[in-house]
């Protein structure tokens, strides 16, 4: 995911300035890297390895420079990452399980008026798809409920079931995962 990140701001300032490439922080921190290739040999001309670093193409080399702070103001207005908060389930029932009671807990707190939520439930292979199917969307209509019941404004929430199509830990058919079992709700 991060590269992706990496590429498409690369991408949106190679729009922008078609003979620079830029190399900016993920939304960790950290970063990846860009590998600059001759696009008439197929050589390397070098890649930028160090985040806020950017190299004139014209150049035949890369040469990595400390990038003009231009766009701190639109990186600034940026809206924050997106938090992810996992809840884990008995097996075969909409009850969380005693651990997870914390990350609900932090949950309830994450929420606010303008919190754009998705809520997306999960189960492991175990039982027949099609009541997996229910019990996965059982479980995220749950933990809709359980934040409404804290006054929570979740009501437009987005709400799906994924059953057994989207494993943690990916199983054969038949078998008990905990780290299956889940609801993961995304906070924007």
């Amino acid at each position: 995911m991060r590269l992706w990140a990496v590429l498409a701001v690369c991408a949106a300032l190679a729009g922008c300035a078609s003979d620079h490439v830029a190399l900016l922080n993920d939304e960790g921190g950290g970063s990846g890297a860009v590998l600059v290739m001759d696009p008439a040999t197929g050589a390397e001309r070098g890649q930028l390895t160090q985040p806020n670093t950017g190299s004139d193409l014209r150049d035949s080399q890369v040469r990595a420079q400390p990038l003009k702070r231009k766009f701190d103001a639109l990186l600034a207005a940026m809206p924050p990452p997106p938090k992810i908060y996992t809840l884990y389930f008995i097996e075969g029932t909409t009850q969380i399980t005693p651990e997870s009671r914390a990350t609900l807990d932090q949950l309830r707190q994450a929420i606010t008026p303008t919190s754009d939520i998705q809520i997306t439930g999960h189960t492991d292979t175990t039982g027949d798809s099609a009541a997996n199917d229910k019990l996965s969307i059982d479980r995220a209509t749950e933990v809709r409920a359980a934040l409404a019941q804290d006054g929570l404004p979740v009501g437009n929430a987005r709400v799906t079931g994924r059953g057994e199509r989207e494993l943690k830990v990916p199983t054969g058919p038949g078998v008990s995962e905990p780290a299956n079992r889940r609801v993961e709700v995304i906070v924007r």
